[in-house]
């Protein structure tokens, strides 16, 4: 073992009692800003200092890895000063610390290649799928293949979420003895933990406040209370997701939402197939905090020298992009330009790419609001939108062509 005293203050009071857990599933859920992630990279690095354990940790789409459960784990190295403990290879999304224990990050963009994955000491003994959700069962019987060999510790795997939908698999697999109001369920396989803003110290007031004005109720439910969700009124209910990657398309367009600090920016690269009423959702970029120069960078080798169609609302943006190489230009919205761009884009049968996880959670959480009655309304609620807006964006032109041809009719 690694000399190193765990401090009590550094964690949530929740959580202090779980660190040992030793369950086969267990499953940290609830609401937004609960600290259910930090503490299980926190149990994480502890367990790599204490050495007997590697980690595999793994979300639906890899690239996604990098920029949360990697990062996560760096900053609790970095917090609790034990920095000079572990070797961080960032090409390879490695962590390992110095007795040899190490953390892998990886995708689960190809379960299959997850075979080959071996630690340089040990065995695997835990995994950790972030946002849960995302996956599917047969993904998870897939991993837990991985945990083979012998060793003196439980064999773990730690899932963590907000709980989309009552409708998913991991409701129906797992939470069968535990209620809507439940907060803890223990068995001698099966640890599940729901926390909530509330169970977290670290928050500001402001945090808080954000999550208690929650108007809608459905995110009220899952991200404030932690609750599953029973969606109701959703915008797009046939769209399908498949592997397009061995396909060749014709008629791309290219769309852009922005965003920075609270809200991402979104971009989205799709094809059309007007005479099978087709839309395919090939390739996304959606992340925080970019600036317009490195936006402008990780969109290039998709668009080229096309065209990109991006909200008009934002010509400071657009110019900057503009000036660092690609062809931005403003999609004209026009009035009620939301509402003819949802109209218009349910005429086709939407398929997305597996890997565009981004794009499928929208899709699936899309909604209308509802009035004092439960009713929908035609307005959507403004959230969960910026792949959609940019999927908007996009084939404004398109719209605006059919437009034409409706006046001329």
């Amino acid at each position: 073992m690694t000399r190193f005293e765990l401090g009590k203050s550094w964690c949530n009071d929740i959580y202090w009692d779980r660190f040992d857990s030793d369950q086969h599933i267990q499953i940290f859920f609830g609401g937004s800003s609960a600290g259910k992630s930090v503490f299980v990279a926190q149990r994480m690095i502890f367990d790599l200092l204490k050495g007997g354990r590697n980690y595999l940790v793994v979300r639906n789409v890899g690239r996604t890895n990098r920029q949360s459960t990697f990062a996560l784990a760096q900053k609790v190295i970095t917090d609790w000063g034990v920095r000079d403990l572990f070797k961080i290879n960032k090409s390879e999304l490695t962590i390992t610390c110095s007795n040899g224990y190490q953390s892998i990050f990886s995708g689960l963009d190809d379960v299959e290649k997850l075979k080959s994955i071996t630690a340089l000491h040990g065995i695997l003994t835990d995994i950790w799928i972030e946002e849960a959700t995302e996956t599917s069962n047969n993904t998870l019987l897939h991993l837990e293949r991985r945990l083979r060999g012998e060793s003196k510790h439980s064999k773990r795997i730690t899932m963590t979420f907000n709980p989309i939908l009552q409708s998913h698999w991991i409701y129906k697999k797992y939470f069968n003895n535990f209620g809507d109001n439940d907060n803890i369920f223990e068995s001698k396989d099966l640890l599940i933990l729901r926390t909530t803003y509330k169970n977290n110290k670290f928050l500001s007031d402001q945090d808080r406040q954000i999550l208690e004005n929650e108007k809608d109720k459905y995110f009220y439910d899952v991200y404030t209370l932690g609750k599953w969700g029973v969606l109701g009124k959703t915008i797009f209910t046939d769209f399908e997701i498949q592997d397009l990657s061995h396909h060749t398309f014709e008629n791309h367009r290219y769309g852009q939402d922005f965003g920075f600090g609270g809200h991402p920016a979104a971009f989205i690269e799709s094809a059309i197939n007007f005479e099978k009423k087709e839309i395919y959702i090939l390739n996304e970029i959606y992340e925080k905090g970019l600036t317009n120069p490195v936006l402008a960078n990780m969109i290039s080798p998709y668009c080229e020298r096309h065209r990109v169609m991006c909200d008009e609302a934002e010509p400071k943006s657009i110019a900057e992009l503009n000036q660092n190489g690609i062809m931005a230009v403003g999609a004209k919205k026009g009035k009620d330009s939301v509402l003819f761009g949802i109209q218009w884009l349910r005429q086709f049968n939407v398929i997305i790419d597996k890997k565009c996880q981004n794009t499928i959670n929208e899709f699936q959480l899309y909604k209308w609001q509802e009035d004092r009655h439960g009713e929908a309304t035609q307005t959507p609620v403004k959230k969960n939108d910026h792949a959609i807006d940019a999927i908007r964006y996009s084939f404004a032109e398109d719209m605006q062509q059919r437009k034409k041809v409706s006046r001329i009719t």
